[in-house]
């Protein structure tokens, strides 16, 4: 089961039903991801907490600006990479790419003024 596409999946159901908490397990990537999602303003927080000697990561989405599309570009069984001058700038700007890169994981903004070029993971409005 790839993890990156349950945490997308888990936020855009959660914001599509109105619910304001999500709970999922805890990686370095998943960690990464999210916490650029707090800079974006997607969520509000994100809280490490451990049961049954578990990590879980306690998600609180944002009320103003919850995420109406998010779609994983990346997928198991297809990788895909982008050059620098190539990376994808959804809704002209306006929406936010997520990238893995050498120097991790960033958003398509950062990587463009970095020149980096990475693995592109999912997009997002």
């Amino acid at each position: 089961m790839d993890q990156i596409a349950d945490l997308l999946i888990r936020i855009k159901n959660a914001a599509m039903v109105g619910k304001s908490e999500v709970t999922v397990t805890s990686s370095k990537i998943k960690k990464a991801i999210l916490d650029i999602l707090v800079r974006e303003g997607f969520l509000v927080n994100v809280e490490v907490f451990t049961e049954d000697e578990k990590q879980f990561l306690r998600l609180k989405l944002s009320p103003a600006k919850s995420p109406s599309h998010i779609k994983l570009i990346s997928k198991s069984g297809r990788r895909v990479y982008s050059k620098s001058k190539e990376i994808p700038r959804p809704l002209r700007g306006l929406g936010t790419v997520i990238i893995s890169t050498s120097q991790g994981v960033v958003t398509g903004r950062e990587a463009s003024k970095k020149g980096l070029g990475g693995e592109l993971i999912c997009e997002i409005w």
